[in-house]
């Protein structure tokens, strides 16, 4: 899920040599944080949220299937 998640990333930001992703795992958790420039903020959140939005529910999906839950939070460099 890491990579997916660096993946989109980059594909939205205009700097993706920034985008990072750090994974923090718990028993039944699992934590990420997507650190992109303070330029891409906007990019990757989207209009109302909608792109991030779309990000958590792929990655609840995925988890899902683990029984695992999964924790997105967008941090700016």
């Amino acid at each position: 899920m890491k990579e997916l998640i660096e993946t989109i990333a980059k594909a939205l930001v205009d700097k993706p040599d920034e985008v990072t992703v750090s994974e923090i795992a718990g028993h039944r958790t699992i934590l990420y944080e997507l650190k992109v420039a303070k330029e891409d903020i906007g990019r990757v959140l989207g209009r109302k949220g909608k792109n991030i939005n779309a990000i958590r529910a792929l990655l609840s999906d995925l988890a899902e299937k683990q029984r695992k839950r999964v924790t997105l939070n967008l941090i700016e460099r």
